[in-house]
């Protein structure tokens, strides 16, 4: 999903490893898009990149129009933001004792 997202041009991505502090999930992966279309963009390119590889996202929440995706694939949830939108939500804030996992450039 890091590396479908970072094909897709998104920024500033960070990789949280709840394992430790979250029942419902093991990953975050937290990124950002400079625009509604690029949003869209890196949304699609997770799905596609997943879906390819037998995994279908059960559940898919907000629009790029309100500069907020979240892709629920299961054990990993990916959320897209718009710089503005991540900046309000502070996820990596939030789970600030999350360890991040580093996540190789092409």
């Amino acid at each position: 999903m890091a590396q479908a997202a970072l094909n897709a041009k998104a920024e500033e991505l960070v990789l949280l490893d709840l394992r430790k502090l979250s029942f419902s999930f093991d990953f975050f992966l937290i990124c950002s898009a400079g625009s509604d279309r690029r949003l869209q963009t890196v949304v699609e390119e997770m799905q596609e990149a997943l879906s390819g590889n037998g995994v279908r996202a059960p559940r898919k929440e907000g629009r790029p129009e309100g500069g907020w995706v979240l892709v629920d694939f299961g054990s990993v949830v990916g959320h897209v933001f718009s710089p503005e939108a991540r900046q309000f939500y502070q996820l990596e804030r939030l789970w600030a004792d999350a360890p991040r996992v580093r996540i190789p450039k092409n």
